[in-house]
C-alpha cells in the first residue's frame, strides 16, 4: 500500500488547507441557513419535493466536511488504514448518493407536471423517506464492497499502516478499478437516462397544457435542467483522476497546484450548487430563509410577513 507523504512545502500545505477549510466552511454555512429554515418551517417537512431536497443539502454537507478533514490529516496527522477506510467508506456513499437525489427530484417533478391528479398520492413524505433509505442502500453497497475485497486480498496487517487516506491511494488493485469503472458507468447511465426522460416527458406537458399551466411547467423543465447540470459537474469527481494524468503529464512541475485545483473544482464547489439552483430560485424557501436571516425591510412589516408566497416549482 502506498504510505507516501506529501512532499509540499510548509506554506504551500498551509495554504491548502486553509483555502479548503474556508471554502467548507462557509458552504456548509450556506447549507446550514437553509437547513435550518427547513427544520423551522413545518410545511417544508409536509412536502417531499423539500424532503428530497433537504436530504442532498445534509448529504453534501456531510461529504464535504469529511473531504476537507480527509485533507486536512494528511498533511497534519498520521492516518492509520482503518480509520482512512471508515472514513472513507462514508465520504464515497455520500457522493453517489447526490446524483441518485437528484434523479429522484426529477422524477418528483415530472409527476408533479405530467401527473398532477396522482402527485399526492405517488409523491408522499413517507414515500420519499423510503426512497432517501433505498438511495443510501444502493450507494452503501458498491462502498462496502471495496472494503471487503481489502480484506479479502490484503493481509489484516495493512489495517495498522499510515496511508494517505486517498481512494486511489487506499483502493488501488485491479478489482477496485474494475468494480468502480462498473459502477460509475451504470450509476451515471441510469442517472442521465432519467433526467432526460423526464425532461422530454415534461417539455412535451408543457407545449400541451393550458396557458394557465405553461408557467409551471417550464419552471420544472428548468428545474430538470439545472439537474442535469448539476449532475454534471458531480460527475467530474469521477473523471478527475483523468483530468489530473492529462494536465499533470503537460506540466509536471506544477502537480501539487493541479491536483489542488482539480480538487476544489470537483469536490468543493459543486457542494455550492444546491443552495444556489434550488434554495435561491424556490420562492417559498428564499422568502422563509428572509424572514429568518434577511434584512430589517423583510421582518419589519408585519402584513408583508403574513403575506402568502406562491411557490415556484
Amino acid at each position: 500500500m502506498n504510505t507516501t507523504k506529501r512532499q509540499d512545502s510548509l506554506n504551500d500545505a498551509f495554504t491548502k488547507n486553509f483555502v479548503s477549510f474556508a471554502f467548507g466552511f462557509i458552504i456548509n454555512c450556506i447549507n446550514g441557513m437553509f437547513v435550518y429554515t427547513y427544520f423551522k418551517s413545518v410545511v417544508f417537512q409536509q412536502d417531499p419535493r423539500y424532503v428530497l431536497y433537504i436530504h442532498l443539502v445534509i448529504n453534501d454537507m456531510i461529504m464535504l466536511t469529511l473531504t476537507v478533514i480527509l485533507q486536512i490529516l494528511t498533511y497534519t496527522v498520521p492516518l492509520s488504514f482503518a480509520p482512512c477506510c471508515v472514513m472513507l467508506l462514508i465520504t464515497i456513499t455520500t457522493n453517489k448518493n447526490s446524483p441518485l437525489n437528484l434523479a429522484g427530484m426529477a422524477v418528483e417533478r415530472y409527476i408533479a407536471v405530467c401527473r398532477p391528479l396522482h402527485h399526492s398520492q405517488l409523491c408522499t413524505v413517507q414515500r420519499a423517506y423510503a426512497l432517501i433509505a433505498l438511495i443510501w442502500a444502493i450507494s452503501f453497497i458498491p462502498s462496502i464492497s471495496d472494503v471487503i475485497i481489502l480484506l479479502i486480498i490484503q493481509p489484516l496487517s495493512v489495517f495498522m499502516k499510515n496511508v494517505i487516506c486517498y481512494p486511489s491511494s487506499v483502493y488501488n488493485t485491479p478489482y477496485h478499478e474494475t468494480q468502480s469503472l462498473v459502477v460509475q458507468v451504470l450509476l451515471f447511465s441510469f442517472v442521465f437516462l432519467t433526467l432526460i426522460i423526464t425532461y422530454l416527458k415534461v417539455l412535451c406537458a408543457a407545449r400541451a397544457v393550458s396557458s394557465s399551466n405553461q408557467a409551471s411547467a417550464k419552471n420544472a423543465r428548468n428545474t430538470i435542467l439545472l439537474h442535469g447540470v448539476q449532475l454534471l459537474i458531480c460527475m467530474l469527481s469521477y473523471i478527475s483522476p483523468f483530468i489530473n494524468l492529462i494536465l499533470v503529464t503537460a506540466w509536471p512541475h506544477k502537480r501539487t497546484v493541479i491536483l489542488f485545483t482539480t480538487f476544489l473544482f470537483t469536490n468543493l464547489l459543486p457542494r455550492l450548487l444546491s443552495p444556489l439552483i434550488y434554495g435561491v430560485r424556490d420562492q417559498k424557501l428564499s422568502s422563509h430563509f428572509r424572514l429568518h436571516f434577511g434584512c430589517k425591510g423583510v421582518k419589519s412589516g408585519g402584513k408583508s410577513r403574513k403575506r402568502t408566497v406562491p411557490e415556484k416549482h
